[in-house]
């Protein structure tokens, strides 16, 4: 499995196929199974997320389909990302290679513990995401396009879907500020200056 290259900085669009998860309340051990939070790392979670769906499939789970590989952009349904608050699970979503959640609604945790990796979640009424699951499940080639500044999902079919994106997390994806460390190397030359000031870290 190919390791995709990680969020940073700024996000300001994904783009990309699209891999459709239908159901609700799909909790976070359905996504990572506890077993697998025994890591040291999260190196690895991402052949192993959804595994005991997967392995009931036999194959024919959405992750495991041929046609679905590298696909960017997850759509779900009702309260997914609920139950357990690990953040393993959206670890190993982005580890498999999604950059960005449609769906109905998510748990608040998993909503925060995407964004801190830099994965929008949007979300949109009932019926626009059936019909957008229905359309995807169709016709698995289409190429998406999610813009975080309109909020929008536009395929390559020509269809587009208004979604919508809390303003809060929309602005700390869009400025970066959710990239914690890209911050701290960003004011690299502050951080400094303030730890040298300070009496407790100096001169021992």
């Amino acid at each position: 499995m190919t390791t995709p290259s990680f969020p940073f900085g700024p996000v300001s669009a994904v783009r990309g196929r699209a891999v459709v998860i239908a159901g609700d309340d799909i909790d976070t051990d359905r996504i990572i199974p506890a077993r697998f939070l025994k890591c040291v790392t999260f190196d690895g979670l991402g052949e192993q997320v959804f595994a005991d769906d997967r392995a009931e499939l036999f194959g024919e789970h959405p992750f495991d389909r041929a046609e679905l590989q590298g696909a960017s952009v997850l759509v779900v349904n009702r309260n997914f990302g609920c139950g357990s608050s690990r953040e393993h699970a959206p670890q190993a979503l982005m580890r498999w290679g999604i950059r960005a959640v449609v769906g109905e609604s998510f748990a608040e945790i998993f909503y925060g513990n995407c964004l801190a990796l830099g994965i929008p979640c949007f979300t949109a009424s009932h019926a626009s995401v059936l019909s957008l699951q229905e359309q995807l499940i169709a016709d698995p080639d289409q190429e998406l396009s999610l813009s975080l500044a309109k909020a929008t999902l536009e395929a390559s079919r020509g269809q587009l879907w208004q979604l919508e994106l809390q303003a809060g997390p929309q602005q700390m994806l869009a400025s970066g500020q959710w990239d914690a460390t890209s911050q701290l190397l960003a004011h690299d030359s502050e951080l400094a200056r303030t730890a040298a000031s300070l009496p407790y870290i100096n001169g021992f």
